[in-house]
């Protein structure tokens, strides 16, 4: 079980720029819902960004402590 606001806190570690939002959607805290927005996904695939939101939360994803997690993510408009 990881909870929401140390998910947000690794995101941003990698993103400080980024808006985080961190639902949890089985009160469990391993399935997750995560929106990030953040300017240095400008540019990049949707497929880029993804991976580095997923390299953000490595430790957490090889653990299992998150099992599943839904994942958005945007530039600001």
């Amino acid at each position: 079980m990881v909870q929401p606001e140390a998910v947000a806190a690794a995101i941003r570690q990698l993103l400080p720029d980024a808006q985080v939002q961190v639902e949890d959607l089985t009160g469990g805290g391993d399935h997750l819902q995560v929106h990030v927005v953040s300017e240095q996904f400008r540019d990049l695939s949707r497929v880029k960004q993804h991976q580095l939101v997923y390299g953000a939360l490595k430790q957490e994803l090889a653990s299992e402590a998150i099992h599943a997690l839904a994942l958005q993510t945007s530039c600001p408009t």
